[in-house]
Order: C-alpha cells, then sequence, then structure tokens
C-alpha cells in the first residue's frame, strides 16, 4: 500500500511539472522568437542564424526555468490532494508529511542533477556562443559601415581608388576595381571577389581579392604588364585600434571558475550553483503551503506562497549583489538567503504546522484524561 501511494504521488508532481515545463517553454520561445526578429528587422542579427540563436538563447535560460516550474508542480499538485481529500487518507493510513517530504526528494534529486548540467554546463557554453554571435554581427556591421557596397574610395592623397560592387554578410565582396598609384607606377587590379576584415592593431581594411587581374604600367605609353594573380591584399586606412572583445564571466567554464580565487569568479559560481539548490529548498517550503484539510481557507496560505517565492528570487539578486560589492563577509557568501526564506516561511506557517497540531492534540488528551 505505501509503494503505491508513493508511485501516485511522484507520478502526479511530475506530470504536473512536465506540463508546467512545457507551458514556460512555450512562453519563452515566443516571446525569444519575437524579440529575435526585432533585432533583425532593425539589422542586429542576421536571418540565418536565427534559429541558432534561439537554440543558444534556450540553453541559456533552461536551468532558471526549472526551480519556479518545481516549486508551482509541489504546490499544485499538493493542493490537489488536499482538495480532493486525499492528504487526509494519506494521514489516516499513516502517510504524512515525512512520507511525502522523502517522496518529493527523491524526484527533486534528478531535476536537480538536471538543473546543475544545464546551469554548470550548457549555461556557459550557451553564453559564450550568444556573445560570439553578438561580436561577429557587431564586427560586420562595423564592416558595412565603414566600407559599402557602391562607393569609390580614394585614399593616400589619390594615389589609391578602391570600388566595391557586392558586400555580403559572409565578408565575401564582389567586383572589385582597385587602382593604385604609389611609389610612382600605376597598378589597376580587378576581380570578381574577395574577402574584407579588420585589423584589430590598427583598425585599417584589409581587402583581399581572389582569381583576378592585374595591369601594371604607365599611362600614355604602350609598356603595359598584364597578368594574372590568385591572391592579392590591399591595406585601406580605418578608424585606430579596435577594442579588444570583452569577456563576460557568465561565458566562462565552471571548471575555471572552480580554480579562481577571484571574487567576481566566485559570485558566478555560486550563481550557478542556486539552481540546482533551489529545487531542492522549493520543494521543502511548498509542503507547509498546503493544508491538509480542505476545509481550511486557503486565501492567506497562497498569499503567503506568493510573497515566499518572489521574495525568494529577488532576495538572490540583492544576495548576490551584496556579496560582489563586498557588503557580506566572504565565508557567508551569496547562498545564506535560500535559508532564511525557508525558515521565515516554516516560522509563519508553524502555528498551523503538522507536528504542532499532533502536540496540541496530545497535550489536550493528557488534560482530558487527568
Amino acid at each position: 500500500m505505501p509503494g503505491i501511494v508513493d508511485r501516485y504521488i511522484l507520478l502526479e508532481v511530475l506530470k504536473v511539472f512536465l506540463a508546467i515545463v512545457v507551458v514556460l517553454m512555450l512562453i519563452v520561445v515566443s516571446l525569444m522568437f519575437l524579440r529575435t526578429l526585432e533585432e533583425v528587422n532593425v539589422g542586429g542579427l542576421g536571418v540565418d542564424i536565427v534559429f541558432h540563436f534561439m537554440r543558444l538563447q534556450l540553453m541559456r535560460d533552461t536551468s532558471s526555468l526549472l526551480p519556479p516550474a518545481f516549486f508551482l508542480a509541489v504546490l499544485v499538485a499538493l493542493s490537489r490532494f488536499s482538495r480532493d481529500s486525499e492528504l487526509i487518507a494519506m494521514n489516516a493510513c499513516g502517510i504524512g508529511p515525512p512520507r511525502i517530504y522523502r517522496n518529493l526528494f527523491l524526484l527533486a534529486i534528478p531535476v536537480a542533477v538536471l538543473t546543475a548540467w544545464l546551469a554548470l554546463v550548457l549555461q556557459p557554453k550557451a553564453a559564450a556562443g550568444i556573445q560570439e554571435i553578438r561580436l561577429q554581427q557587431k564586427e560586420q556591421a562595423a564592416q558595412v559601415a565603414g566600407l559599402q557596397a557602391g562607393r569609390f574610395y580614394v585614399e593616400e592623397q589619390g594615389d589609391v581608388v578602391v570600388y566595391i560592387g557586392e558586400i555580403d554578410r559572409r565578408k565575401s565582396l564582389g567586383d572589385v576595381f582597385i587602382l593604385d598609384r604609389r611609389g610612382g607606377k600605376s597598378r589597376l587590379v580587378v576581380s570578381e571577389g574577395g574577402q574584407h576584415r579588420i585589423e584589430e592593431a590598427t583598425g585599417d581594411h584589409l581587402v583581399t581579392l581572389s582569381s583576378g587581374h592585374r595591369f601594371d604600367g604607365t599611362p600614355g605609353s604602350g609598356a603595359y604588364l598584364i597578368g594574372d594573380f590568385k591572391d592579392y591584399e590591399i591595406r585601406i586606412p580605418g578608424g585606430g585600434p579596435t577594442k579588444p572583445s570583452f569577456t563576460k564571466r557568465s561565458t566562462i567554464p565552471t571548471r575555471e571558475l572552480l580554480q579562481s580565487s577571484e571574487l567576481e569568479d566566485r559570485v558566478e559560481l555560486e550563481h550557478r550553483v542556486a539552481a540546482p539548490l533551489a529545487i531542492f529548498t522549493l520543494a521543502v517550503m511548498a509542503i507547509p503551503l498546503v493544508d491538509i484539510s480542505p476545509r481550511q481557507r486557503t486565501s492567506g496560505r497562497i498569499l503567503i506562497a506568493l510573497v515566499a517565492y518572489f521574495s525568494f528570487f529577488n532576495l538572490q539578486r540583492l544576495a548576490e549583489s551584496w556579496f560582489a560589492t563586498g557588503a557580506t563577509p566572504p565565508w557567508l557568501g551569496s547562498l545564506w538567503y535560500q535559508l532564511a526564506v525557508l525558515a521565515v516561511v516554516y516560522l509563519v506557517m508553524l502555528p498551523e504546522s503538522f507536528w504542532v497540531k499532533r502536540l496540541r492534540h496530545r497535550l489536550s488528551s493528557e488534560r482530558q484524561a487527568a
């Protein structure tokens, strides 16, 4: 009998959890898709990488969705048990809150392991991929802004004239014409294609042509040297050195964070560890927020559950900010908020707890017997 009830509790909570995760995923993907389309519309993101970009964002954000989804699943499932008087029946059969705690922990363990894998392994990889895409888009935007198709570029007091017919998002060039008159000689270069990049050290534009023709000679004379080339590179002065790319701490692998002694790295590490720990904390927090008897008014408990939920995640941001700025000591860290919210919830719900009620009943029975 207890084994059947245990499986029943686990399956009910699991079904509700999966349903909530699917709904949250659909909402997040819809909002993410709209934001991505806005970026594509303003030219901040290429059309060819929309779905890859969304996949990386989903990998990065999934670990933060699982803790609230599990909390809601436990609340919804236990509330349904209470409404159908199943909690009373379980309590009458000897399956009280301790047994429910054990069952929820059995389900919380694989969910926490999955959340840890997402937060500690996939999240930094996805964040690094998103940063790389952002940097590439910024580089392409800078290139297009500094070197545009269909324009003549005159450099070196007119000694260098460059014309580029086409520039695509892959940095490929088409219909390139270059007239170079430096050094007293005239060189005319034409090519159907090439590549363009910006040199980080100087900020200059480097145009590399492929499979073109070159004409060397002096205008007005018949002495011309005509030849074909496989590669030809010309430098166009740019706007100065480019700034080195900044690496966000969210992109640093967890293994490197474990080996680091810097405060910022520890803050990032504890931020990632907070997600799997929150699975257990929120599961333990949800149980006293559901009353066993369906006759009790639930509006007060629902209000406490909402306050506890929002306090938990808002206090997380505050704790991490205080830890990063040195407002809290290093030995305390930034994970103390989970125990603090859990303690407050249990203190508030202590007069209505299962153990206090049983203690009252025992004391009342002893007084009546006396």
